[in-house]
């Protein structure tokens, strides 16, 4: 009899085309504040469905929502993952992938899995830079770009408190002196922190924001693996946010039990930080909804020993009832699978109703999945500080009738004349949605 690792290679080899069970649900029952729960459906093939990532063609675009429209703020860049906007109105740009780590799932299923991401379009060499894009004259398309940061470490977040630019490489937190209207950057940085990084990282990217009064950073760092594969010691200091003190680069975990959190944002009306978190995989195509939520100090949410409160995931080894018992549930479920990355609230954004108050979350799409989920960016309403009512969708058309992958949603942010960019690493460009003429 074939062993489970050996019949996986022989159901993806060739074209890796989809396998395993499909959904029972639609994404909609996996959405809110109390999103439904199945059984778990783990099955000895994996779900696989990908989405092959073939680029747009020329001429094309997503689909904005009613009363908005949609251009290309910026083209031909390579694989842009995360947005900042300094105070100038300037717009940076991190150009980066995965960095190498050859002890992540290694063996016959990682080479699987590499084969997979490369067709999902994450299998390119990491650039490494930030880019700075510039709108001179407010007319919505960036005329110049400059090489502003190079030489890093698969940069992600970014942030600026006074003149200190923080940078959030793979595995460290850095700092660079920055003057307004700068263009490029040639100083040397200083490290505030070192990151957990490693030849697993599985997941690598590293998202930063500080506080409203400039003293903490807050840092998210991911799992080193699905539900703890590797050995819950390779999981020290992850599958958190951290809170760094900006003074002297010490830290300490402001919430664990965040699978996978990317997205930051202070929510305008409470004033509580928020995040969005990517949820496990391959216990079926209607689990585990990723989501949202307020992140409140000291809390665990549950992974690896449970998802959404006290649900317990039988995988994992050794079990730990006590911190299930400590789990609590997040605030609101934005689908399962759909890989939701990019979060901002709407906070100065001139997009009309209904996409007011809320939040904006990108979703960069399913590969565990049959039929797919995400590839799209959607609008959470808000009241009084709470998410409330069935999200919206912002922009669609990510894939083409053949569910190929034009394009996938990564990092999302308002800039300083009200629109909505967002970077896409397929399609090699960033998105702008502004309130139709």
């Amino acid at each position: 009899m074939l062993k489970p690792q050996f019949i996986f290679v022989i159901a993806l080899a060739g074209g890796l085309a989809a396998c395993g069970e499909s959904s029972s649900l639609q994404v909609s029952d996996g959405t809110g504040p109390s999103p439904k729960l199945p059984e778990p459906n783990k099955t000895l093939i994996p779900t696989v469905n990908i989405a092959p990532a073939i680029g747009w063609p020329v001429g094309s675009k997503p689909v904005a929502a009613n009363g908005t429209q949609v251009v290309a703020f910026a083209e031909g860049l390579d694989h842009p993952r995360w947005l900042y906007v300094l105070p100038n109105g300037d717009v940076l740009v991190a150009e980066t992938n995965a960095p190498p780590k050859p002890d992540d799932s290694s063996g016959i299923r990682g080479w699987v899995m590499k084969k997979v991401m490369g067709k999902a379009g994450a299998g390119v060499p990491s650039a490494n830079r930030i880019t700075l894009l510039r709108d001179k004259d407010h007319d919505g398309v960036a005329e110049t770009r400059t090489v502003f940061l190079e030489n890093l470490n698969s940069p992600f977040g970014m942030t600026l408190v006074g003149n200190d630019l923080y940078v959030a490489d793979t595995d460290r937190l850095l700092r660079f002196h920055y003057e307004t209207g700068d263009t490029t950057i040639k100083s040397q940085p200083i490290k505030v922190t070192d990151l957990p990084g490693g030849t697993i990282n599985h997941h690598w990217t590293k998202n930063v924001i500080a506080s409203k009064d400039g003293s903490k950073l807050y840092v998210t760092v991911g799992s080193n693996s699905n539900v703890g594969e590797n050995g819950l010691d390779k999981e020290e200091g992850r599958a958190a946010i951290w809170e760094v003190d900006r003074a002297t680069g010490n830290h300490r975990i402001f919430a664990s039990g965040l699978r996978n959190p990317n997205g930051m944002g202070w929510e305008p009306t409470s004033g509580a930080l928020w995040t969005s978190v990517n949820e496990r995989d391959e216990i079926g195509s209607d689990l585990v909804p990723d989501y949202i939520t307020s992140v409140k100090d000291g809390a665990f949410y549950g992974w690896p020993f449970s998802y959404y409160g006290h649900h317990v995931d039988v995988r994992v080894s050794p079990q730990d009832p006590a911190m299930v018992d400590k789990a609590i549930a997040p605030d609101y479920a934005v689908g399962p699978h759909t890989a939701s990355i990019g979060f901002s609230f709407a906070e100065g954004s001139k997009l009309p109703a209904p996409f007011t108050d809320g939040a904006i979350v990108s979703q960069h799409g399913s590969w565990n999945r049959k039929p797919h989920s995400g590839y799209k960016v959607i609008f959470v309403p808000f009241t009084a500080g709470k998410p409330n009512g069935q999200p919206v969708d912002l922009l669609t058309g990510f894939l083409d009738k053949d569910e190929n992958a034009m394009g996938r949603p990564v990092g999302v942010v308002v800039d300083q004349q009200g629109g909505v960019l967002v970077a896409d690493d397929v399609g090699n460009k960033i998105w702008r949605i502004s309130a139709a003429k």
